[in-house]
């Protein structure tokens, strides 16, 4: 349970440290920014966070702890797995057997987690308010060198076999399944989409893509590469004798009790055999519809052409968008006993109950269109097809939108008007296309500002100017009305150990939404080109990508830096 506002304004009002118009001040920003009002605070330098820390225990009627200069023994720190430590906000800071566990928690009254852990240490648990600063410095106790942790393994390993590598010149296989296992663990608990092992002239590189980006975490000695890529062969079923042809396969880990499904492509180059390992998600994982994104409009036509019974809608957009994520939130809102939704994908990225998802299995000639074209046999009020990669597909999942199926599917293209000559180049009817098609979702993903280092920003409008252009400017930045200003305020994350001192953390959706409406199906059937297209669209109302970028820049969610790097200004 968190302090409402009032409480914690009567709290720090009767301090006498913060004048009134401050409070108000700082509770206008933090409504703005969609933050707690008492991280406001201490962010404006209005109330020291060890204070702050202490008037809120003592709202909430518990004991006030903080981490800053804390000594966390490994042991203690270690029974709240790092993921589930940073997921709770909770620190195992002290243990011992006359009076316990003691947990540093942002919501002390959280008797559930308490309670579970009396139950994990045996133990009898005391919950201690800290401060996310104060948490953070207990995040730090976690290791998060991965170069310093895997150090550590070859330390154990030297002392045990005297050296580094056994007689044949490789690295020993115990030390490569303890290295592996970290790598991956790590890569998990950094939130990494993939993980890349590429080989180098003289080393080995370990990449992680952590929201879209990647970053090198570790550099490993060369004759690690041959054992590493043959433990992987081994865990993902693949010919261990085959180094001069790519290779896909796939395993699943087991980390901090979650099930994770691990997608392997193994590719040979010059220097060696390169690895990259996608992490899906786990089984149970949801998402929303309001978990996207979307503005209210958007969602507002998103659940209007998401309920209809038959026709088709599409999201699209460049490998690691979000597209069957957008997908899957339309499929759990419409998930009922009442319906019958099948699914055939390549792979299946998450596991829904209820739903009768089929996996693409080219060698026994299950494709998407031999699969789509079973399953409008199976009687299904919703059909989502992975991706629509061929004319064949492309057909039969029209022809099922047109007989009273609701059809959704993904397509790779820049923007949603490219989607609509784009099935014409498969050969699919004008009129087919204008008749099923509803709505068409482009959409890109942004990193978000870390919450925890945001801080407001002062540009010069010139500076703008040689980002985005004029129109952009007035359109957005002078909307007060006054066009004779010379900067504006925007934000930016500072960098701190949360977001690993990028000053981003997590991504969210930028999209367009084009409806099909008369207008547009009399361009199709027409065969305009997607400019004409694209320009009827924004006549009539549609936001595109970038203009949603630059809304979610005003409101403090991204940068524009951002906005530009995934996508063009229209």
């Amino acid at each position: 349970m968190k302090l409402p506002a009032k409480i914690i304004e009567k709290l720090v009002m009767e301090s006498g440290l913060i004048e009134p118009d401050d409070f108000a001040s700082a509770l206008a920003d933090a409504k703005s920014l969609s933050r707690p009002v008492e991280d406001v605070l201490v962010a404006k330098g209005l109330i020291p966070d060890d204070y702050l820390g202490q008037l809120i225990a003592e709202g909430l009627n518990c004991k006030y702890i903080n981490l800053e200069s804390m000594e966390i023994p490994d042991h203690v720190l270690r029974l709240i797995p790092e993921r589930v430590a940073r997921h709770k906000q909770a620190i195992a800071f002290d243990l011992n057997p006359s009076y316990g566990l003691k947990i540093a928690m942002d919501d002390p009254t959280d008797l559930e987690f308490v309670r579970n852990m009396e139950k994990k240490v045996g133990v009898r648990a005391t919950a201690y308010l800290a401060t996310k600063k104060g948490l953070q410095f207990g995040y730090e106790s976690y290791t998060k060198d991965l170069e310093s942790a895997i150090h550590s393994i070859e330390e154990k390993y030297d002392a045990l076999v005297g050296g580094r590598s056994d007689s044949s010149g490789h690295a020993d296989e115990s030390r490569i399944v303890s290295i592996l296992d970290l790598v991956m663990d790590y890569a998990y608990q950094n939130n990494a989409s993939d993980v890349h092992i590429e080989p180098r002239e003289e080393n080995i590189v370990i990449r992680y893509r952590i929201d879209g980006i990647l970053h090198d975490v570790a550099f490993l000695p060369r004759d690690y590469l041959a054992p590493m890529v043959t433990r992987i062969k081994i865990l993902s079923r693949l010919r261990t004798d085959e180094h001069l042809a790519a290779q896909d396969g796939k395993f699943q880990e087991t980390i901090d009790s979650q099930r994770i499904d691990v997608r392997v492509s193994i590719l040979p180059i010059v220097d060696g055999e390169k690895v990259v390992m996608r992490l899906l998600a786990e089984k149970g994982k949801t998402f929303d519809m309001s978990d996207l994104g979307l503005d209210a409009e958007g969602m507002k036509i998103l659940r209007r052409h998401s309920h209809k019974s038959f026709g088709m809608i599409l999201s699209t957009g460049p490998t690691g968008s979000g597209k069957t994520t957008s997908l899957y939130a339309i499929l759990r809102e419409l998930n009922s006993r009442d319906v019958n939704i099948a699914t055939i994908e390549d792979p299946i990225e998450y596991a829904m109950e209820g739903a009768n998802q089929i996996q693409v299995n080219q060698k026994t000639g299950l494709t998407f269109a031999s699969g789509l074209r079973s399953i409008v046999r199976q009687d299904p009020d919703i059909v989502m097809v992975g991706e629509i990669r061929d004319p064949e597909t492309a057909s039969i999942a029209i022809n099922a939108a047109m007989t009273g199926h609701l059809v959704l599917s993904t397509l790779h293209t820049n923007d949603a008007a490219t989607t609509l000559p784009r099935f014409r180049e498969m050969g699919v009817e004008p009129f087919l296309v204008s008749s099923t098609i509803n709505l068409i979702v482009a959409q890109r993903l942004v990193r978000k500002i870390c919450p925890r280092c945001i801080m407001s920003v002062v540009m010069p409008l010139d500076e703008l100017r040689e980002l985005i252009s004029e129109k952009s400017i007035k359109q957005f930045f002078y909307a007060d009305g006054n066009e004779n200003k010379t900067e504006i305020n925007l934000f930016r994350g500072k960098g701190c150990d949360s977001c690993n001192h990028s000053g981003y953390h997590g991504r969210v959706g930028i999209f367009e939404l084009l409806e099909m409406d008369e207008s547009i199906r009399h361009l199709v059937m027409d065969n305009a080109n997607s400019k004409a297209i694209q320009q009827k669209a924004i006549e009539n109302g549609m936001v595109t990508m970038f203009e949603d970028g630059i809304k979610k820049v005003i409101k403090g969610m991204t940068t524009i830096d951002e906005v530009l790097r995934v996508t063009a200004e229209v």
